[in-house]
């Protein structure tokens, strides 16, 4: 898998949030991809050693059958602290060692995190998106900004997710009478794609099959 090294990792927080800044203008909020879609991918993020370590997780999966075809784990050292806002910096860089073990390209990568529902419009899902250059959605087990509309029980239902009079993603229910999920666009998606695939990808549990499978690897021991 081809990497754009777009910046350094060694990077003090202002330096990331610049980051952030610049890179955001690249991130591309509409369709660019090709179908059919044949694989997806959950991309999730563990921790062990208080923390010290990061355990990076991948699943591959056969789209639109859902079928497993691939997974990968990579450990790094943890080098960038706990900081909301800027997880992205904390964990990409053991997810790219995991994705570039991987011997099957996804069409798309679904991650535990948000898009552009992010302060700067930049979270894991935009960056990662960049890098690889993969489109990809932010699917999000919880709030993190943004306000909405009281959501209907009903699987399917969604509603705007807004900040500051602009729509950021959505808060989606995958599973009827279940906490919602809060999906936004990372990087060559809309958010009206982003909420199809993501259901699409979701089966009788909460989250979606590639994340829900990724999480359980990266937790793993």
């Amino acid at each position: 898998m081809n990497i754009n090294q777009l910046h350094s990792w060694s990077l003090t927080t202002q330096e990331a949030k610049a980051v952030q800044q610049n890179l955001r203008n690249l991130v591309i909020n509409q369709d660019q991809f090709i179908e059919p879609i044949q694989y997806v991918a959950g991309v999730d993020m563990g921790f062990t050693e208080d923390g010290k370590v990061s355990r990076a997780a991948v699943a591959v999966l056969s789209f639109p059958d859902l079928q497993l075809v691939e997974t990968s784990i990579a450990y790094r050292p943890t080098e960038f602290p706990y900081i909301p806002g800027f997880l992205s910096f904390r964990e990409i860089p053991a997810l790219l060692d995991a994705l570039q073990k991987i011997k099957t390209t996804p069409d798309m990568i679904l991650c535990d995190g948000q898009g552009t529902a992010h302060p700067r419009r930049f979270g894991i899902a935009c960056h990662l998106g960049l890098l690889v250059d993969i489109p990809t959605i932010g699917v999000a087990k919880s709030w993190f900004i943004g306000q909405h509309d009281a959501l209907a029980d009903t699987k399917g239902s969604w509603q705007p997710l807004t900040d500051k009079g602009e729509t950021i993603g959505a808060v989606l229910r995958t599973r009827s009478g279940v906490k919602p999920v809060y999906v936004s666009p990372g990087h060559r998606i809309s958010l009206a794609t982003a909420i199809e695939y993501t259901l699409n990808c979701t089966t009788k549990y909460r989250l979606p099959e590639t994340t829900r499978i990724a999480d359980k690897l990266a937790s793993s021991r």
